[in-house]
């Protein structure tokens, strides 16, 4: 049976996010050469991504052309929720994404780059996003999937979604 995934921010081949820092100053990722980063999030990503399941990119997929064509080596029927850094030609990631959107719908939950308002809770059950990285909003209501906050893999949706029976 295939498994539904969320995935968000992993800048292939983006030097300068290995050298992002934490707040108390430490790095945000583990690597330091860009290279070396990609191939362990490939390894990482089809890990547990099986090639019939669907992964939902919410975006900043990476900065450049040159590096989308790492998307050809991740298992999963996917598709974009464009970022903020994802601002190359809908040609271009359309080769890689069988669809490619400003927002998703999952469930009741919108799935989004960018932490939507909270004016916007009373319509949803949640907000599964990314952006902010190793960061997080005080509000339950809003779940970040930043790779830095998922070990560096894509997580199953439904996991995300028992994280909001509790509330």
């Amino acid at each position: 049976m295939s498994k539904t995934f969320v995935y968000a921010d992993p800048h292939f081949s983006h030097k300068g996010v290995t050298q992002f820092l934490r707040a108390d100053g430490t790095k945000l990722r583990p690597w330091d050469d860009a290279n070396l980063m990609d191939k362990d999030l490939i390894n990482l990503y089809n890990s547990v991504v099986d090639p019939n399941d669907k992964v939902y990119f919410l975006g900043d997929i990476a900065f450049k052309p040159s590096a989308l064509h790492i998307l050809a080596r991740l298992n999963g029927d996917k598709v974009l929720i464009k970022g903020n850094h994802d601002t190359l030609k809908l040609s271009q990631y359309s080769v890689y994404f069988r669809d490619i959107r400003a927002c998703g719908i999952f469930n009741k939950f919108l799935l989004t780059h960018i932490p939507v308002h909270p004016s916007q809770k009373a319509r949803w059950k949640g907000n599964i996003h990314g952006h902010m990285h190793g960061n997080s909003l005080d509000d339950p209501w809003y779940t970040c999937v930043s790779v830095e906050q998922t070990e560096y893999k894509p997580i199953n949706i439904e996991t995300v979604m028992r994280r909001y029976e509790a509330l």
